[in-house]
């Protein structure tokens, strides 16, 4: 088969490694792929949101199957433009149509389908600038922190954690009135602070079948003890130590299944990954927030934990065949460790020259945030490299993870040291 994967970070490598291990699989594309997908499989610059352009590659390189990783274009439709095509529509996409991929493009919406499904989730309500001084006096009803969260998608960093009342009310204003997220923060939901420690769970669905991956837990901020601005990811563990049998038979049953339930039930067509972001409050879980994609470094430790053959199963989803499927997953235990250009989160330079790949040992290499210049790999963005170890538990990958980092190297370089520090 030839396979397409839209995207160019550590996600879509890691997706691409799996698959070019497939007998199944003749050709492999990325588009637009990064320096290590380059290795793998034949890059294309192609943009993710290109669909014309996507659609020459595919009649171009008879494509037989299409995984798209980011979310960006499965929220602008592109399952939908492949299936409204006519030389298109009998190719099949891993990914929800544009309905269905509401629930990460609106916070609103999310929060809508979990109040009608009963799926457990903070209280909320939602306001725009034509109600700011209702969500101020919303504000007034809750107790700190306070969460704001704008509706549309905001590259992961649309959320808004504050202790003080007043700086809540200020980046209200700031949201609605002053569109500091642009378009993204024209509806804000503000929800309820949930205390608890939080988990991601990853389900594949056909639309009827799922079947449930390994857990994993990423670590957002940018420094040490959780501290500093919200990142797409510093680092990520599989399986997360906390998650027993108990609470994953609560997750499945109160969650997972009432989810895929619903989506049926609401006609959204979803074949595809649902991240479903997970907080643990006390011994009960509940839902933060959906994505209608795999996660990023959550990938990097959750898919080479998969011994089944992956494009065996994207093929098995495509079809509506998923529950004869029988998922193999390694007991072993997963870490992957970041390393993210200097002033990350915030400004930072791209072009820098990176050292030491090659003498990486025993360790996956991930490329996020690369590019091959003149013959050499150059960072191209905030997050470039993944290192993704195995282990008998997670700090024993993680070690190993870290052992290895440090033989990278390029100017700027920042990763942080403290994963797992609060397991």
């Amino acid at each position: 088969m030839n396979i397409l994967i839209l995207g160019s970070g550590g996600r879509e490598h890691a997706i691409a490694h799996k698959i070019s291990l497939s007998p199944k699989t003749e050709k492999l594309f990325a588009a637009p792929g990064n320096a290590g997908t380059a290795n793998i499989a034949t890059n294309v610059e192609v943009g993710v949101n290109d669909f014309e352009g996507i659609k020459a590659l595919v009649l171009k390189e008879n494509i037989d199957l299409v995984v798209v990783g980011p979310e960006d274009p499965l929220v602008k439709g592109i399952h939908d433009f492949f299936l409204n095509d006519v030389e298109l529509n009998n190719i099949p996409v891993i990914g929800p149509q544009k309905a269905a991929a509401e629930l990460e493009g609106s916070k609103e919406f999310a929060k809508e389908f979990m109040m009608r499904h009963d799926i457990p989730t903070a209280a909320y309500q939602s306001f725009t600038s034509d109600n700011l001084e209702e969500g101020y006096d919303f504000l007034e009803t809750l107790n700190p922190p306070y969460v704001l969260k704008a509706d549309g998608l905001a590259a992961g960093k649309g959320v808004l954690i504050l202790q003080d009342l007043e700086e809540a009310k200020s980046e209200l204003k700031a949201m609605l009135i002053d569109s500091k997220f642009g378009e993204a923060s024209a509806t804000v939901v503000i929800e309820e602070f949930l205390d608890g420690i939080e988990l991601s769970c990853f389900v594949l669905t056909d639309g009827s079948n799922y079947k449930i991956l390994p857990t994993a837990k990423d670590y957002k901020r940018i420094g040490e003890g959780d501290t500093g601005l919200n990142t797409g990811g510093m680092g990520a563990i599989s399986p997360v130590p906390f998650a027993d049998e108990i609470l994953m038979r609560k997750i499945e049953r109160q969650i997972v299944k009432p989810t895929v339930e619903g989506l049926k039930k609401d006609n959204l067509p979803y074949v595809g990954f649902i991240f479903i972001g997970l907080i643990k409050v006390g011994d009960e879980p509940k839902v933060i927030e959906y994505n209608v994609r795999m996660g990023d470094p959550e990938t990097e430790v959750v898919i080479p934990r998969l011994k089944s053959d992956l494009l065996e199963v994207l093929v098995a989803m495509s079809k509506g065949t998923l529950d004869q499927i029988n998922l193999e997953i390694d007991e072993r235990a997963a870490t992957t460790v970041m390393a993210v250009s200097g002033g990350y989160p915030e400004a930072y330079e791209k072009g820098k020259q990176i050292s030491g790949i090659e003498a990486i040992d025993d360790s996956f290499v991930f490329h996020a945030g690369t590019k091959i210049k003149d013959g050499n790999v150059v960072t191209n963005g905030g997050r470039v490299i993944a290192i993704t170890s195995f282990g008998n538990d997670f700090k024993e990958a993680l070690q190993k993870s870290y052992q290895n980092i440090e033989k990278l190297h390029f100017d700027g370089m920042y990763y942080r040291k403290d994963l797992g520090f609060d397991l």
